[in-house]
């Protein structure tokens, strides 16, 4: 008997860093995290209010639509329509466990064992693992500063050159961990590149709204939805999330976007994987659509522009770079630079700061098995107050 070798994954080094937080506080020490990948607060109390009259009425909460009940279905579609103007059919709604079950759920529609997926070099692991445990041929392009951290069309003409077939694409706007972002011409450009080469497009929207723009009544002032390029039938899929704007993580409710191909195969894996997403943060879901949870939604968001604007002057006189702009989510990518030398990596850069400062931020090597070993990433979500004082307890720690 043994554990099959598609399951040998890499495992997070953040989880080995909230292990030892956890350990430290246990021991009565005063840490201060800057790893978490959610904002504080919580669903909003719209949400709050339906999930307590949904237990308290005794409702059945038994399974649903496969694809999610029709009710939330609609409200989604409804949800691009306030903030991108655009006319979404429900039927082309997946609700999901999360936008990991979108994400699962996608690739096993759209990918066949050996195909080639390239994803952006720095990004989330977890489309990596997913892939490669579903038999894609993962590539990575490396897209460091000099493009804003994103790919761009060239690059992908590279990669194809060097792979000469080319399946799909995974981008993020904004994206983990560099919170950058991709504009209107570049996410048109890497439409038309994909439409072009018969490539599937698949756009990670799930920071969308947590965004910092010049403009915040800009069009774009939300971010960039793939589906909103003018096409009348698009092939990509967009995936989303009621997670993170909505401080719903634990729910575990996201969606996708479909194009029409795609419908049928999904609504067919999702009720063979799942059955259905769950019921009860589903009947709950809908209070994310109030005005009041869009307002609840906002003032956080507000909350966190003041935080970044904080913590990205004083980035500077910590040594740090380069500097990911982090125009979108609620992370900071960078470089430690010189303030690296006499560590192997940002590895034991972190875990020396965590015991000697008390301040825990994830080294960049979860999302650049190349370059991570140099960077870090460090989530202001967690307020004013603890990012101020973890930045002195960081430049204490760099004095030394």
């Amino acid at each position: 008997m043994k554990a099959s070798a598609r399951s040998a994954v890499p495992a997070f080094q953040v989880m080995s860093v909230l292990d030892r937080v956890a350990q430290l506080r246990a021991q009565g020490k005063d840490v201060i995290s800057l790893c978490a990948g959610e904002p504080s607060g919580g669903a909003p109390g719209a949400v709050r209010d339906l999930a307590a009259d949904a237990h308290a009425g005794r409702a059945g909460l038994g399974y649903t639509s496969a694809l999610g009940l029709q009710e939330v279905r609609q409200a989604i579609a409804e949800h691009y329509s306030r903030w991108y103007h655009l006319e979404v059919a429900a039927e082309q709604v997946a609700v999901t466990t999360g936008s990991s079950g979108a994400f699962m759920l996608t690739f096993l529609a759209a990918f066949d064992p050996g195909d080639v997926v390239v994803l952006a070099r720095p990004g989330y692991p977890a489309y990596r693992n997913i892939l490669t445990t579903l038999g894609c041929s993962v590539v990575e392009v490396d897209c460091g500063a000099e493009v804003g951290f994103q790919p761009t069309p060239e690059l992908l003409e590279e990669t194809l050159t060097a792979h000469s077939d080319i399946a799909g694409l995974v981008i993020a706007s904004p994206a983990n961990p560099t919170g950058t972002m991709i504009d209107r011409e570049r996410m048109a450009a890497l439409n038309n590149w994909c439409r072009d080469h018969d490539v599937r497009l698949i756009s990670d929207e799930i920071y969308h709204g947590i965004t910092y723009p010049a403009d915040p009544g800009g069009v774009d002032a939300r971010g960039v939805c793939a589906w909103d390029l003018g096409e009348t039938s698009p092939s990509s899929v967009v995936i989303s999330s009621f997670s993170k704007y909505w401080g719903m993580t634990g729910w575990r409710l996201g969606w996708a976007l479909l194009p029409e191909d795609l419908v049928g195969a999904v609504d067919a894996l999702a009720g063979n994987v799942a059955l259905c997403p769950p019921a009860p943060a589903q009947v709950a879901a809908l209070g994310a659509f109030t005005a009041e949870a869009y307002g609840e939604a906002d003032e956080r968001v507000a909350s966190m522009t003041s935080t970044r604007q904080m913590l990205l002057e004083q980035v500077p006189d910590l040594g740090w770079g380069p500097v990911a702009p982090a125009d979108g989510a609620f992370y900071l990518y960078a470089g430690l630079g010189e303030n690296l030398a006499g560590y192997a990596s940002s590895v034991d850069w972190a875990a020396d700061l965590l015991e000697t400062a008390g301040v825990a931020v994830v080294p960049g090597v979860d999302f650049d098995g190349a370059n991570g070993h140099e960077y870090v990433r460090l989530s202001f979500a967690a307020g004013d107050d603890a990012v101020a004082e973890a930045v002195r307890r960081i430049a204490r720690f760099q004095r030394r």
